[in-house]
């Protein structure tokens, strides 16, 4: 359940703040480029911020 609600939120990240940069101010493109780099930084850590937080507010593993 956490791996599916992490992408689905990383996915939805992205897509809104692609649409904020196109409609609102370029600068948000910064916003995609963070959710990107935590991204890759997790693959090599095994460290995901928002796993952390899903678990504080009690969503359990698959």
């Amino acid at each position: 359940m956490k791996n599916r609600l992490i992408r689905a939120i990383a996915g939805s990240f992205i897509l809104i703040s692609l649409i904020l940069a196109m409609k609102v101010n370029q600068n948000w493109i910064w916003f995609t480029a963070f959710i990107g780099v935590n991204l890759l930084q997790s693959s090599f850590t095994k460290w995901c911020l928002m796993e952390s937080v899903l678990t504080k507010i009690g969503v359990k593993d698959e």
